[in-house]
């Protein structure tokens, strides 16, 4: 099965980082992503621009609605994240742990299912 590592961290967390302690923390994120490929575990790995570049789009009340960031009413953002594939929901929990983002924001385990079948993507009772 294939499950998502999506990556949330404080808004503007990575402002109070030094340019090496920003460098060192790319360097733990892209080796972890690089040992998952090997294992043959990693689908696809991206990271996410600062959402004050990042644009909100919504049809409300039949009309488009477009919102420019930064959003004021976040207290996170979705920095990046790693698709897994042909891993369970055991090892893709333990792959969160031991992701380097978790020592610094919140890695979510997410399954992918279609968006109809919501029991597809339960957790086993």
């Amino acid at each position: 099965m294939s499950y998502l590592l999506l990556i949330h961290e404080p808004v503007g967390q990575r402002a109070t980082r030094t340019e090496a302690e920003r460098r060192a923390a790319y360097a733990a994120m892209v080796a972890f992503g690089e040992r998952l490929a090997a294992e043959g575990k990693l689908k696809a790995v991206e990271s996410l621009a600062s959402q004050a570049s990042a644009v909100r789009v919504s049809h409300a009340q039949g009309r488009p609605q477009t919102l420019d960031g930064p959003f004021a009413e976040a207290k996170e953002m979705v920095g990046g994240f790693f698709l897994l594939q042909n891993v369970d929901r055991e090892e893709a929990i333990a792959l969160a742990h031991a992701c380097p983002a978790a020592q610094w924001c919140t890695v979510e385990v997410r399954g992918l299912a279609p968006c109809f079948d919501d029991d597809a993507a339960r957790a086993p009772a």
